[in-house]
Parts: C-alpha cells; structure tokens; sequence
C-alpha cells in the first residue's frame, strides 16, 4: 500500500538524490574528510539539482516540498553512502535561517535566506558558547544598543559551519538575565572585530567544519536585528522540533545503511568456509538491528507526520520529537557498534564507510540537546 512516503513523486525524489550523492559525492568523500571541509561549489551543484532548498516556500527563494520531502533526501542521501557530518555541513542553513524566515523580515530574507538557498552564501547558526551547551537562556554573549548599531562581545564554540560562513545567526544578550533577554543578529564574517579564533577538530563529522567565534567590540546594523528585541528565544525554541526530528531521522538512516552494509559484508565475508551470514549469532544480530532501526523509524515517522499539521509550540509535539530523538540515537549507537564488530578488524580501518558512520553517530545524542536534558524535558512534559 503506498504511503505519504512512498508516492511516486517522492519515489522519484529518493531516486534522484541517490544518483546524485552516488556520483557527485561519495567518491570525493574522503578528500572532504581530509580537507576538514566541503567546498563551496557542492553547495551551488546541490541548489542547481534542485535538492538544496526542498522544504523552504518558494516565497522566499525555496523550491517548496515539506518536512516528508526534505526527510526523503536525507533518507536517500544516507542510503547511498553520504554521512551526516556531510548533511551537517552542506545543510546548515536548515538551522541557520528558518528564524529569519519566521520573523517575516523581508530585506533579511532577501540579503540571506534567498541567496543561501541559492547555493551562493552560507550560514551557520552561533547558539553554544564556551562552559555552556544546552542551557540556552544562559547565554552571556553581551549586545549593547549604541544608536543604528548593536555592539556586540563574547564568543561562541562547537559551531558548525562556522569556519566557511558568510554570516552566523547569532543568539545575544541584550536584556536581563534569562530566556527573556535573549536576541537574534544575523552578523557578517567580514565585520571587524568579529574572527575566526580556531578550527576546531573532531572525533567525526571531519567533513563538517566546526569553529570557535570570537566577538570583539562588533558593530552590527539595528535592520540586523530578527524579530523583536529581547524575543530570540522564543524564534530559537521553535525550531527545536524540526532539529530534533532532523536528528531523529539521521539516526534512524544511518542505522539503516550500517545494517544494509553489515548484511552485505556478512554475505561475502567467508569465515572457516561458511559466509559469516551462516552463522546463527550473525543472523541474530541482523535481525535485533532490524528490529530497531524499523522502530526508530516508525516513531520518527509517525512525529513527523504529526508535525504537519500540528503547532510547532504543541507540548504534545515537542514530546514526541523529543522521544523519538533518544530512542533513534540510541538504535544507531547500538547498531553502527554491532555493525563494525560484524565488520571485525575491517570496521576499525578509515578505508571503510562503516567506520565513518561509527565516528559520525557519536554527536547525534549530543546535538540539538543532549539525550539527558531530553529526558528531563519529556518527563516535564510528562508530568513526571
């Protein structure tokens, strides 16, 4: 029977993004890895092929489709052999501009939004600084109002993109002590004071790079400034389900391929003259990473399709986005695991894919919240 998920169109969809990830990227994979970045011109290739901006409204520079669309080309990206630290890095702007666009802010979306779904600027979004992770309204980066301008001091770290962005969407304190005196700047890389203060390097997501961000003394224009002053927040929690679904179902895909290429090297890998898919606690581990990579997928897919038509701002929304983050991240750490012990010593060499996902799945439990601030989160909403 077919699904929402399955109809011809998104069937087509899904093939064509395997194609294109196939060829264009995939073999040029390790050379990124190394580089510790992607280069610019895969973001132009990917708008031109008309994958870049599914999901955005044509409004505002997108090529329109929804979360179920932009789902099917990560799906389909992670099927063919992409990683998510590519998907962190080339897609960056699905954390980096949906609050210019909620904001309703047409010269914004016209300098940034547009441009960037385009394929010709990159964003990056500054929420996490240096001693402070998921505790957002805590944030101590500091912007004064000084006339037309916001000065703007303090640093931000872990952020993704930041190295090669042409601006950073960045969250400020500019009222009191917590989430009500929290503000949103869209500030330029070339602004002075504003620098690049270290590359970090990472234990995955090579491909995806990551910076500190220092803030000295920066000007940045009042017309800069998203949404209301003091409103950041807000803009910011409201993205938190989308992320959090997008987490979701990098877990669940990943988990997916590590299971298609661990069934496939059991096939052909022959141990004592039987294939290793022969041997019956081989077989049962397939199946224990079927059954959760099936689950996690249905959970997600399910909070997903809520998600259309239901409140970004629903309790009951934010609940399932949140369940369903922890339990696909915990089916893809069990799996990629399972799958580099299938893989034996090969699993432990660069050269193979599933050490990538192995690397890359460790941050999923981290970002957009880390799995124990979500627990916290779901037994508030709960009532626990």
């Amino acid at each position: 029977m077919t699904t929402m998920w399955d109809t011809p169109e998104r069937t087509a969809l899904r093939d064509s993004v395997h194609a294109f990830t196939r060829d264009r990227i995939v073999p040029h994979l390790p050379t990124w890895e190394d580089d510790g970045e992607l280069p610019r011109e895969l973001h132009v290739d990917t708008a031109k092929a008309g994958y870049l901006a599914i999901g955005f409204d044509e409004a505002v520079g997108g090529v329109g489709g929804d979360v179920i669309d932009t789902c099917t080309v990560t799906e389909a990206m992670l099927a063919a052999g992409g990683s998510t630290g590519l998907q962190a890095s080339l897609f960056t702007h699905a954390i980096s501009t949906p609050h210019i666009i909620d904001s309703g802010n047409t010269d914004l979306i016209d300098r940034y939004v547009r441009p960037t779904l385009a394929g010709e600027m990159i964003g990056s979004l500054g929420i996490t600084e240096p001693g402070g992770g998921s505790d957002v309204a805590n944030l101590r980066t500091r912007a004064v109002r000084d006339g037309d301008h916001y000065v703007v001091n303090g640093s931000k770290t872990f952020i993704t993109s930041g190295v090669r962005a042409d601006f950073v969407t960045t969250a400020v304190r500019t009222g009191d002590a917590g989430h009500g005196g929290i503000s949103l700047l869209v500030i330029d890389k070339d602004t002075p004071g504003f620098t690049v203060s270290q590359k970090l390097r990472k234990m995955g997501w090579h491909c995806s790079d990551t910076a500190e961000l220092a803030f000295d003394d920066v000007r940045v224009p009042v017309e800069n400034l998203v949404g209301e002053e003091n409103g950041g927040f807000y803009l910011v929690m409201q993205q938190f389900v989308g992320e959090r679904l997008g987490l979701a179902v990098q877990s669940y895909g990943t988990a997916q391929r590590a299971l298609d290429l661990a069934v496939a090297y059991a096939r052909e890998r022959e141990t004592f003259g039987r294939p290793l898919i022969t041997r019956q606690v081989i077989r049962h581990k397939l199946v224990e990473m079927h059954t959760r990579t099936a689950a996690a997928r249905e959970l997600t897919r399910r909070a997903i399709e809520r998600s259309l038509d239901t409140p970004k701002t629903d309790p009951s929304l934010i609940l399932d986005a949140v369940v369903a983050k922890n339990e696909s991240v915990a089916c893809v750490e069990w799996v990629v695991s399972e799958a580099v012990q299938i893989f034996g010593g090969m699993g432990y060499m660069r050269e193979s894919e599933i050490d990538r996902h192995y690397r890359d799945a460790r941050i999923l439990g981290i970002g957009g919240g880390a799995t124990e601030v979500m627990k916290d989160l779901a037994a508030k909403l709960l009532g626990y």
